[in-house]
């Protein structure tokens, strides 16, 4: 479960944190939450190799994207850390050299680990589907499911969850097919 530290907290509080946590302010609330486990790592690992190469670095791919692990995402109060994010390089044309971002991503990426689900699924959505981010990923290497949400209006639509060893497409880089269970072995 994540660790709520502390209410009405600031960013100095967030700065407090030890450095092997990842820290949060949600709704004015810090949580801190260990390092994730190696299944956690490990899925958000993979996704990223195998996502950065045609989207960001046009390698078999469109190109045309940014990747960031764990990039420290600022809105009004909130303070975010996903485990994965991307911005369109239309919208975003170089990556600045920022301690934080402002500019909402276009696709977010959490992968799901039981101490942190409660708060991915609900706070942070929540927030996300606020600030305008376009697609969100859940992934659960426990479970070995994807889920694909598309923000429509103001409120996320689930467009599908994919599970086990399956090949697929999944917007928004459904220009690539990948194995899922590429994210699920160790």
């Amino acid at each position: 479960m994540s660790r709520l530290l502390k209410k009405d907290a600031t960013y100095s509080d967030l700065c407090a944190v030890p450095e092997h946590f990842v820290a949060e302010i949600i709704g004015g609330e810090l949580y801190a939450n260990p390092r994730p486990a190696s299944p956690h790592a490990f899925a958000g690992s993979v996704l990223g190799v195998k996502l950065m190469n045609p989207f960001q670095f046009g390698e078999n791919g469109p190109g045309g994207w940014w990747f960031l692990d764990e990039p420290e995402l600022h809105f009004g109060g909130d303070v975010l850390v996903p485990d994965i994010a991307a911005w369109r390089r239309e919208r975003m044309p170089v990556v600045p050299g920022v301690a934080y971002f402002t500019l909402a991503p276009d696709w977010v990426c959490e992968v799901i680990s039981p101490s942190t689900e409660k708060l991915d699924r609900q706070k942070k959505q929540a927030i996300y589907a606020r600030e305008g981010v376009a697609h969100l990923w859940l992934v659960d290497p426990l479970q070995q499911t994807l889920e694909v949400f598309r923000l429509s209006g103001a409120r996320w639509t689930l467009l599908a969850v994919h599970e086990g060893a399956e090949r697929k497409r999944v917007e928004p880089f459904d220009a690539i097919e990948f194995p899922l269970v590429a994210l699920w072995s160790g």
